[in-house]
């Protein structure tokens, strides 16, 4: 029987530590579960070694095969996911991050993970050494980062520790990225009660390269050295994966030792110490060490290559004292990379990095065989093969039961005529501007560096995507991430086609294509049947809409045991499967904003707008409805859609473009208006019920504007297309109308709205 997977995870007491040779204690099958193995997989382990592993070995073996580093309750559905594209260069699970063709002889290296465990426990530096890790599996590869996004979830915004979670968090993010150079160009935060312990902190990179400079994790060539280089080892982030992959309970905060330690400066020095490197020939393959440190760098590039390594743990530089030789395997202190370069050029690496006033060590050399033996001043410690270590290799793949939960029935029972409409649509548009989902979320943006690179052009010109100025090409990229885990919670496999779909929806309404996603996977624990219902339901869903939208998946991060434990009750977050996509615009001049330009424009609505207000955030917060079906959606008109907003972008035939989303058609055009203080009169639809005209979020929408001159050829395209669009009103000097009713000046519901996240932050 496997373990109960709500025992608390052992974690290591650092300070009895020092006293107390680990190596030379007895191991059995309850050390193995304390270390997070199942009794099964202690057995396997002894039949691969031939023996009872020591102390030492069964640590490798409890962070290579924990759910964080081997992916053993997920692998399986991963690989349904399609992964080849006519943009694609190197396939998921290749390398440290997806490799994608932009033209001009250049590459983009993106990829999304989370770090949602440190931060519920340590906001701050969880937070940081989050960007911290996602920037160095970029520019591992090569790649010199050129944009960060994120993707934020917190619990209720009027809780003390949400609070804490959010400031720290936010915090961390910006004072490791703005310290680092490197923008943020877009991202997401969410609300809801069900994250109040178990935050989600996703971080996107997003890095350029010469197509031909790629670096590969991969280590080859008998007798090659290998080095250690970046900042010294230390005590933090041992076991860290291991808590990654356990519930977040009561007792976590004694959990601190497991969390990183981050310094945005040492990684500055260690990017362009790694890129320098780069235009030399003595590299033969690099890794970051983010999760289980020097033991899984080791064991991914042997098992990558083919080859052993033979390792001197007394050679690690240590910032230290008293670390045993498992603490130094598993430690996962930050700014640090593995590098196996060619025999006889060791002083070409060395003077590069004493350049940049950086530690750099050998302390191996790769061995014939797929044996990885570390020494401890002469002595072996540790012996393991590197294939049984690896995902692909021989960690344990498991298939999960599911079962459809009771609450997914109930949920699609939901009638919107069992809801009451509301007298007054003004007055609910004045409570939800102050709702934090909807609310701006300029608190948190004005933390970050935006304009760092001088490459980001959204930050004067917003558009439905982050874009970033690809420098002396006519291209651009456009990067979005996305997710309405409310939408997936109510139908996992809809609500997570309809996650793909808005990212396309933002990439095109930006004037871009999109590419290719990255995903970053957060759901409750995998032992759960219902859980991983969940979790299967969402992955099919990836699929199809990837599929549809010609987005293969280049990678990403699978995150499960967000819940939250306390006593007999456990808690999963929503299910969660954040994407993070990539776009380009081949040509800049095709870039469209979501900003009104012009009084007297005129706005359209292109796609058609439903009786449907299921899952809406005013459906929930306004009527306390916290149970119903996804909204409308249906994947080939938002194809059909999309392909349309595409050409009309093409063809200058629009002067903005804003998708239709959380809060629904007002909110969008309220958003719209906004950037540049214009008001707008719109008039409602007489077919469907005014609250779902106005609030309701039924996808394959989009509102644009356009010119008086331009309205002509903009009708007789869209009649063309056959995709149904209807006229709303017209772009105002100052005033926000609906069915000539006053809702107030722009200006001042922008104060309204531009304030609410930091009034409940007071």
């Amino acid at each position: 029987m496997p373990i109960d997977a709500n025992v608390s995870i052992f974690v290591v007491n650092l300070e009895n530590n020092c006293k107390l040779n680990m190596s030379d204690m007895e191991v059995t099958v309850k050390t193995a579960e304390e270390l997070g193995l199942l009794p099964e997989e202690f057995e396997s382990i002894k039949k691969i070694l031939g023996r009872t592993p020591n102390y030492t070995e069964l640590s490798i073996f409890s962070v290579m095969w924990s759910e964080h580093a081997s992916y053993k309750n997920s692998i399986k559905w991963l690989k349904t996911l399609p992964r080849e594209g006519e943009h694609i260069l190197c396939e998921a699970g290749e390398e440290n991050a997806g490799l994608v063709d932009i033209g001009n002889d250049l590459a983009c290296a993106f990829k999304i993970e989370s770090h949602n465990h440190p931060c519920a426990v340590e906001p701050y530096q969880g937070a940081a050494t989050g960007v911290g890790g996602i920037n160095r599996d970029v520019f591992t590869m090569g790649a010199r980062p050129v944009a960060q996004l994120n993707s934020l979830r917190f619990g209720n915004l009027q809780e003390s520790r949400t609070k804490w979670h959010m400031k720290g968090v936010v915090k961390g993010i910006g004072d490791y990225g703005n310290a680092f150079g490197v923008p943020v160009v877009g991202g997401e935060v969410f609300f809801d009660e069900c994250y109040g312990t178990n935050p989600l902190v996703n971080a996107m990179s997003v890095g350029l390269l010469d197509k031909g400079d790629m670096i590969s994790a991969i280590s080859k060539g008998e007798g090659n050295p290998v080095y250690i280089v970046g900042s010294r080892t230390g005590k933090d982030g041992i076991h860290g994966t291991t808590f990654a992959s356990s519930d977040i309970t009561e007792n976590s905060a004694d959990d601190i030792p497991s969390i990183q330690v981050g310094d945005p400066f040492q990684e500055k020095l260690l990017l362009e110490a790694t890129l320098e490197l780069n235009t030399t020939d003595v590299v033969v393959g690099m890794q970051d060490m983010g999760a289980a440190g020097i033991i899984c760098s080791t064991s991914e590039m042997s098992e990558k290559g083919g080859f052993g390594m033979r390792v001197q743990l007394d050679k690690v530089p240590l910032r230290q004292k008293n670390m045993e030789p498992w603490e130094i395997l598993l430690s996962e202190s930050q700014e640090r990379m593995l590098i196996v370069v060619e025999k006889g050029k060791e002083d070409i690496v060395e003077r590069i990095f004493d350049k940049w006033d950086l530690t750099c060590a050998i302390i191996g050399e790769v061995t014939k065989g797929d044996t990885l033996e570390f020494l401890w001043h002469g002595d072996v410690v540790a012996e393991v093969p590197a294939s049984e270590l690896v995902l692909g290799g021989g960690a344990p793949v498991y298939d999960r039961e599911y079962t459809e939960p009771a609450y997914y029935k109930r949920f699609q029972e939901f009638n919107i005529d069992n809801i009451e409409e509301p007298k007054s649509m003004r007055e609910v548009a004045l409570k939800l501007i102050e709702n934090p989902n909807i609310a701006s979320k300029k608190w948190v943006i004005e933390q970050y560096d935006s304009m760092v690179g001088t490459a980001n052009m959204s930050t004067n010109f917003p558009s439905d995507a982050g874009i970033v100025n690809v420098k002396n090409t006519n291209s651009a990229l456009a990067l979005t991430v996305d997710c309405n885990p409310r939408y997936v919670n109510a139908d996992p496999e809809v609500g997570t086609m309809i996650a793909v779909a808005e990212a396309a929806r933002n990439i095109v309404c930006s004037g871009g294509e999109p590419l290719a996603i990255s995903n970053c996977l957060n759901f409750g624990n995998p032992y759960n049947p219902a859980v991983y219902w969940q979790f299967v339901g969402a992955i099919t869903g990836m699929g199809k809409a990837c599929r549809k939208f010609k987005t293969p998946v280049t990678g990403g991060n699978v995150s499960f045991y967000n819940q939250t434990s306390i006593g007999d009750k456990v808690t999963p977050v929503f299910p969660t499967p954040t994407i993070g996509m990539l776009g380009l615009l081949k040509d800049k001049k095709t870039q469209t904003t979501m900003a009104f330009k012009e009084k007297g424009d005129m706005i359209y609505l292109i796609g058609e707008s439903k009786n449907d207000i299921s899952s809406s955030e005013y459906l929930v917060s306004y009527h306390g409805c916290k149970e119903s079906s996804v909204p409308y959606f249906n994947i080939d008109e938002e194809a059909e859609m999309q392909k349309t907003v595409s050409g009309l972008c093409e063809k200058h035939l629009i002067r903005s473009a804003h998708d239709v989303s959380n809060g629904g058609l007002f909110f969008t055009m309220l958003e719209s208006a906004m950037v540049k203080s214009f008001g707008f009169d719109l008039t409602t639809d007489a077919e469907v019920r005014k609250d779902a005209f106005l609030f309701g979020e039924s996808q394959g929408r989009v509102v644009v504007s356009v010119s008086q001159g331009k309205e002509t050829e903009f009708i007789d395209f869209m009649v063309e297309s056959g995709v149904p669009f209807s006229a709303l009103g017209h772009v105002t000097k100052s005033e926000i109308r609906v069915d000539d009713i006053s809702y107030g000046f722009v200006s001042d519901l922008k104060k309204v709205y531009d304030t609410a996240i930091e009034k409940l932050l007071k």
